[in-house]
């Protein structure tokens, strides 16, 4: 916006001194002038198609740069599409494993149950075992005393006994292999835990890639949407300044054709020096000696300056995108005694003036009321000094003025030493 605001100053700048060039000075513009004031015109139109031209260079570039972010943005949605899947893929697997490992937990619960009961009947058998071999000590003690019964009773339990010590032994291998059993159930537990541990690092990991990419994508965003609102402001900037420049052109057009006019309906007067025109920037200034429209001390129009008026109405009547001002000066000299019960000072006699001319105007030239003031300045705008005969009779004077009616925006208004007296 800088660049633009930059740009537009310029382009103000450069209208103002054109305009300047084209129509400053005092009486008629000449036809050098004037074509002059064209060649500078077309200058500042071409001027005008080259900043165009870089706009709509610059509008391109951003254009370009937006459809680049636009393709990083895509890149960055297929990926956060591709994390996601992964994600959803490793919760499921997570979620399997959790449950592979519940199962393993009740297996190594249920394996443990049936050692604790292997180790009971382990100990039931060896008890078993320790009775027998006390009744085959007790039956050898008999079978020593030469009991055949006592031998046979020692032979059972000698059957037995085997019997006994092959159940034990078959008992101590199914627990070896159940405590096989068990130590490959922990160590499979161990690799699940680091398995879901893994897991859980993993989906911390994505968890967190997934809010860089959401964060990447909302930086994204705001940046296109800062790029379209920049795209949208350049746009308006540029149909702003474009407008902004056939206004001025067409302005400065209207205002060159009222001043040939009124050079044209005023030639015999301007020819004598009574009347001059004179078109700085957005104002033409019709400068009007008093001698042309009121005798000394007086505030009526004399018929030879009603007559000027006519020629300056007719003209004025077609203006409506201007404001009007008639003003009334006056040289320094006070207001003689005789006039005094009249006119106090000057400042009575040229606000006086300024209204009997703008009563003509609206009476008489059929210019429209709401665009006309009247302001009286006295002495207190002299154009040359009040030390000569002269200089006298140029600061007597009436000036009409015309200016934007948006004075604000197109031309400074006036530098005024002292309040005036107006009406509207």
């Amino acid at each position: 916006m800088i660049l633009h605001n930059e740009r537009h100053c310029l382009f103000i700048k450069q209208t103002c001194l054109i305009a300047s060039m084209i129509i400053m000075g005092s009486g008629c513009v000449s036809t050098d002038t004037h074509n002059k004031a064209l060649s500078e015109l077309d200058a500042a139109k071409k001027l005008s198609s080259q900043q165009a031209a870089e706009l709509e260079a610059l509008k391109k570039k951003s254009q370009a740069q937006t459809a680049d972010l636009q393709q990083q943005l895509a890149g960055l949605q297929q990926n956060f599409d591709q994390e996601s899947s992964q994600r959803k893929a490793a919760e499921q697997q997570a979620a399997s494993l959790a449950q592979e490992r519940a199962a393993l937990e009740v297996r190594s619960g249920e394996l443990q149950s049936k050692l604790d009961n292997l180790e009971q009947e382990k100990g039931r058998l060896n008890g078993e075992l320790g009775t027998v071999q006390g009744q085959i000590k007790d039956l050898e003690e008999k079978m020593a005393s030469g009991n055949a019964s006592a031998q046979e009773e020692i032979m059972k339990l000698q059957r037995h006994a085997t019997e006994l010590e092959a159940n034990a032994a078959r008992i101590a291998q199914e627990r070896e292999q159940l405590r096989r059993e068990q130590s490959q159930l922990s160590a499979t537990l161990d690799q699940e835990r680091q398995r879901l541990k893994a897991e859980t690092e993993e989906r911390a990991r994505l968890a967190k890639e997934r809010e860089q990419l959401q964060q990447e994508q909302s930086q994204l965003t705001t940046s296109l949407d800062q790029e379209r609102q920049r795209l949208k402001a350049e746009a308006e900037e540029k149909a702003r300044l474009e407008q902004e420049r056939a206004a001025k052109e067409e302005e400065i057009r209207r205002l060159t054709r009222t001043q040939e006019e009124l050079s044209r309906s005023l030639q015999d007067e301007i020819a004598k020096g009574n009347i001059t025109i004179q078109q700085v920037r957005d104002r033409l200034t019709i400068n009007m000696v008093d001698r042309v429209l009121f005798d000394s001390g007086r505030a009526q129009i004399k018929p030879a300056g009603l007559k000027v008026l006519k020629q300056v109405s007719d003209v004025l009547n077609k203006v409506t995108d201007k404001q009007i001002r008639i003003e009334g000066h006056t040289d320094n000299v006070p207001i003689s005694t005789k006039l005094q019960d009249r006119f106090k000072t000057n400042w009575e006699l040229s606000t006086a003036r300024a209204t009997t001319v703008v009563r003509y105007l609206i009476d008489q030239g059929g210019v429209q009321p709401q665009t006309l003031s009247a302001v009286g300045y006295a002495d207190t705008h002299p154009i040359a000094g009040n030390d000569t005969e002269g200089g006298r009779t140029s600061n007597r004077r009436i000036e009409i003025v015309l200016y934007p009616k948006d004075l604000s925006q197109i031309a400074g208004p006036p530098a005024q030493t002292a309040i005036p007296t107006s009406i509207h």
